[in-house]
């Protein structure tokens, strides 16, 4: 989720649709069966992760061509640099989560979507 700060020192939030999913549209493509590979690219994650999700499978590690993959971390900064790094290497179906699963937590919250969120205790 990349941030810049006006000269007032507020901070600007930017979401570039080409690079990010918002937490919401990949909510609904885990509800509908439609999940795209999702990896999580924290180095020691704890707390809470996505089900299905993958760790990291290493600095070398490539999706295969045209396979929707959903990088996440906790809040986005490293994963949207790593999608744009991927995507600069040909493999445009690789997005990164807006805001990671901190933003995901908060616009997901089960007492307003009333179900299951896909996020697990790990």
């Amino acid at each position: 989720m990349p941030t810049s700060f006006r000269d007032d020192k507020k901070p600007v939030v930017s979401f570039d649709p080409r690079l990010e999913v918002t937490p919401f549209t990949l909510f609904r493509s885990l509800r509908e069966g439609r999940a795209p590979l999702l990896i999580d690219i924290r180095d020691h994650p704890a707390g809470k992760t996505l089900r299905g999700a993958m760790p990291m499978p290493g600095p070398d590690w490539r999706p295969l061509e045209n396979q929707r993959v959903v990088l996440f971390d906790d809040d986005g900064s490293r994963s949207v640099q790593l999608a744009g790094e991927l995507q600069a290497e040909g493999l445009p179906d690789v997005r990164a989560l807006f805001g990671g699963l901190e933003l995901y937590e908060f616009c997901l919250d089960p007492e307003v979507v009333e179900t299951d969120t896909y996020l697990i205790e790990i």
